[in-house]
């Protein structure tokens, strides 16, 4: 039995090098938001109404449901929360 080294356990478990890619990129947004939600000690409700979305949206959103959440979705609460998103293109190895 070989034993395969990978970047990012979403390159392990995709089946895709774009679904790998897409995992990621979702997972470092809800990371930030959680935080950011975190950081400024706002409660579930008050996320809701500064993000405009309902109290069981960020519940899912606080609890890592991933594959609840679209990247332009990500996105555009980001942008409600006051954060801006950046984007970094590399070539791939």
């Amino acid at each position: 039995m070989s034993k395969q080294r990978f970047s990012s356990v979403w390159d392990a478990i995709e089946d895709t090098p774009a679904a790998a890619e897409n995992m990621k990129l979702r997972s470092v947004l809800m990371m930030e938001l959680k935080a950011h939600i975190e950081k400024k000690g706002l409660s579930q409700a008050q996320a809701a109404k500064l993000l405009g979305v309902t109290q069981p949206r960020v519940s899912d959103l606080m609890r890592g449901k991933i594959d609840l959440f679209a990247i332009d979705t990500l996105v555009n609460l980001a942008s409600a929360a006051g954060l801006r998103v950046e984007m970094h293109l590399a070539k791939a190895a």
